[in-house]
């Protein structure tokens, strides 16, 4: 997706209600708890445009909260089960959620509701495999349990392998299929080439792509070899566009050693090898890179660069105090980036860096859609009756993350 651009996929202005609950940011659910009653719509909305950024980025507990918390209605999210996968997936997920809202507080006729849409989908629906998974491992086993038959009338022997996961593990018995052989006897391990081989190749002009991922790969999981510095530069794709997958991975291993060729390659005309010099420098730089480290993440807020910032953060973090530079960059990204999964990383940064101000990023990050942020959250958000509160109701909500329902409850228990 663009930022700011005239297409309709358009993320809206950060100041706007919109704009925060595209991103996920806590304050997009609290002014949607106490503001306009088009903040129902704006829900819905993201359901069905789901404005994730990246894979990796979490919507769907906030999404599913901000349904409970608004008493909205369950049915349009429950139309979107018969749209085509995508849409499928994105509406189950919340459904599964809202479905165990009914254990604790809040709307328990959209928990029945969301838990026998969900149901019915598994008697008739398209994507009926997909749904049945999902809740077998989100929902107690006695939801999902009586779908057996179900389950075996609708198989048709063409499916993929099923039987490594719930709910198919539990009912392999019921349904005649052995267990899977366990490993038997001992087995060899395959060394494979030689170090020096594995160079030799990479360092062939004539071979091809794809043996020089697999010498990659095997370079990836050995100690470091220092030669491979020197062929970096060459290990590009035939267009020249990006690195060779794997990459990346096997320069991680050089570790410190890297320092003095990624200095050359920050400087190199081709941004995939300036930007694997960024991420040595980031992890393993020294306070000479330090200015080439703030001036990076400078140029990415200016251009908009969603995806990678937080290995930055993580570098500067480094530095503590000495990277105040950095700072006011950082909080533009908290504020604004979409891809809300590298958001933590900049709230640690700044903890780091400048802590000045956190108290009220830290209560924010309570609300917010990331349950790493909502940790943060967790730990450090300032000990005041709202956040006692809050910090009650995450440690008692079905739909939370177990790892923040505990710290939760581990932090009112020491209060």
């Amino acid at each position: 997706m663009s930022d700011e651009s005239e297409d309709e996929w358009a993320y809206a202005p950060v100041g706007t209600l919109k704009g925060l609950l595209q991103r996920g940011r806590g304050l997009g659910a609290l002014e949607a708890a106490h503001g306009p009653g088009s903040a129902g719509e704006l829900v819905y909305e993201g359901i069905r445009q789901d404005w994730r950024w990246d894979s990796v980025d979490d919507r769907h507990v906030y999404l599913a909260r901000l349904v409970r918390d608004l008493e909205l209605s369950p049915a349009p999210v429950i139309a979107r089960l018969t749209g085509d996968e995508d849409a499928c997936e994105q509406a189950t997920r919340v459904l599964e959620l809202l479905a165990r809202s009914g254990s604790g507080s809040g709307s328990g006729s959209g928990s029945v509701e969301s838990r026998e849409a969900l149901r019915s989908y598994v008697r008739e629906g398209e994507h009926w495999v997909d749904v049945l998974e999902s809740v077998a491992r989100s929902w107690p086993v006695e939801w999902w349990d009586d779908l057996a038959d179900v389950a075996r009338a609708r198989l048709t022997g063409d499916e993929p392998l099923l039987w490594r996961c719930e709910p198919w593990v539990r009912w392999r018995p019921r349904f005649g299929v052995a267990a899977r052989p366990g490993p038997l006897g001992v087995h060899t391990v395959e060394v494979g080439p030689s170090s020096g081989r594995l160079l030799a190749l990479l360092a062939d002009p004539g071979a091809a792509e794809g043996a020089k991922v697999g010498a990659l790969n095997a370079l990836a999981g050995r100690p470091p070899e220092s030669a491979l510095m020197c062929l970096v530069p060459s290990l590009g794709t035939s267009d020249g566009e990006r690195p060779l997958p794997l990459l990346s991975r096997a320069v991680e291993r050089l570790g410190a050693l890297a320092v003095p060729a990624a200095r050359e390659w920050v400087a190199d005309g081709r941004p995939w090898l300036a930007w694997i010099g960024i991420e040595v420098l980031a992890e393993h730089g020294e306070a000479v890179d330090l200015p080439l480290l703030s001036r990076e993440l400078a140029v990415q807020w200016e251009e908009r660069c969603w995806c990678g910032p937080k290995v930055l953060a993580a570098g500067l973090a480094r530095f503590g105090p000495d990277a105040a530079e950095a700072a006011p960059v950082l909080r533009r990204f908290w504020l604004g980036t979409p891809h809300s999964y590298e958001r933590p990383a900049f709230v640690k940064a700044l903890a780091a860096i400048d802590p000045a101000g956190l108290d009220r990023v830290y209560t924010e990050s309570l609300w917010d859609c990331e349950s790493d942020a909502r940790l943060l959250g967790v730990a450090s958000a300032p000990d005041v009756p709202w956040v006692r509160e809050r910090l009650a109701r995450l440690r008692d909500d079905p739909m939370e993350e177990p790892e923040v329902r505990v710290a939760a409850g581990r932090r009112l228990a020491g209060a």
